[in-house]
C-alpha cells in the first residue's frame, strides 16, 4: 500500500512556489515563503502525528493549540539552526541525515499509534460518566499538568526530528538554492515562523471540531480507533517496513 498520492500534489505546489520564489523580488519571496511556511502543516505525515498527539490529549481544544505550538516551535528551530549554516556556508546537507530522519519519523508516528489504540482499548476515551443506583455522577477531567508537560516536549521533539526529514528539510535545501544568501536566509527566516503558526492553527481547528457536541461521541468510540489504525498502517509505510 502506497501513499505517495497524498503527498504528491503538495509537492508539486511546494516546487512551484519554489520556482516562483527564485526569480520574485524582495516583497514577493517573502510572501512565497510565507505561503510555503502556511501550506507545510498540511503534509500527509504532519497530519498523521498530529491526530495521534491530539487523540492522546483527549481531542482538548487549549491542549491542541499547545501542542501545535510546541510541535511548531522545534519545527522551526531546526529548520531555521538547519538551513543558515547551508546558506552562509553554501553547503549540501549531509549524506543520509533526513533519511535517518524520516525513519525515526515513522517509528514515532508507529509507537504513537499504538499508544492511542492501547488507551481506546482500555477505555480511556469513554464518556466520563457512571451511574450508581438512580444517581448519575459525572467526573469533571481536570488538566494534568505533568501530562501536559509530557505531551509538550514530544510535541517539541517530534516537530524537531519533522525539521530534519519530511518535506520541510527539501524545502530547506531548495530556499537554500535561491541566488543570494541575504534573500535566502530572509526567506528562510519568514518561512520557519509560517510553519509554526501554520501547525498551531491546523491542531486547533482539529480539537475545536472533535469537541463539538454532535461529533464528540463519534469521535471517542469511533473515530479515534479509525485514525490509530490508519496512522499504524502509514507509520509502518513511512518506515518502508510496508
Amino acid at each position: 500500500m502506497s501513499f505517495e498520492v497524498l503527498a504528491k500534489p503538495l509537492e508539486q505546489c511546494d516546487a512551484w512556489l519554489t520556482d516562483l520564489l527564485a526569480g520574485a523580488p524582495l516583497i514577493a519571496a517573502f510572501a512565497l515563503a510565507a505561503l510555503l511556511g502556511l501550506r507545510h502543516a498540511s503534509d500527509p505525515d504532519h497530519l498523521v502525528a498530529v491526530t495521534s498527539l491530539v487523540a492522546a490529549g483527549d481531542g482538548d481544544v487549549r491542549s491542541g493549540v499547545r501542542i501545535g505550538a510546541w510541535w511548531g516551535l522545534g519545527h522551526g528551530l531546526v529548520l531555521v539552526g538547519l538551513g543558515a549554516p547551508l546558506i552562509l556556508l553554501r553547503t549540501q546537507l549531509p549524506a543520509g541525515l533526513a533519511a535517518g530522519a524520516e525513519v525515526a519519523i515513522g517509528v514515532v508516528i508507529v509507537a504513537l499509534a499504538c499508544r492511542v489504540l492501547f488507551k481506546w482499548v482500555r477505555g480511556g476515551y469513554r464518556a466520563g460518566a457512571h451511574r450508581h443506583g438512580d444517581a448519575v455522577h459525572r467526573h469533571v477531567h481536570r488538566p494534568d499538568r505533568h501530562a501536559e508537560v509530557r505531551t509538550g516536549r514530544r510535541a517539541l521533539a517530534l516537530g524537531m526530528l519533522h525539521g530534519l526529514g519530511g518535506s520541510g528539510a527539501v524545502v530547506v535545501l531548495l530556499i537554500v538554492g535561491l541566488p543570494g544568501r541575504f534573500a535566502a536566509l530572509a526567506a528562510l527566516l519568514v518561512y520557519a515562523p509560517m510553519t509554526m503558526l501554520s501547525m498551531a492553527l491546523c491542531t486547533w481547528a482539529y480539537a475545536w471540531v472533535l469537541t463539538r457536541p454532535v461529533i464528540q461521541p463519534l469521535y471517542r468510540q469511533v473515530l479515534v480507533p479509525a485514525f490509530a489504525s490508519f496512522s499504524l498502517v502509514f507509520g509502518l509505510w513511512y518506515t518502508g517496513i510496508a
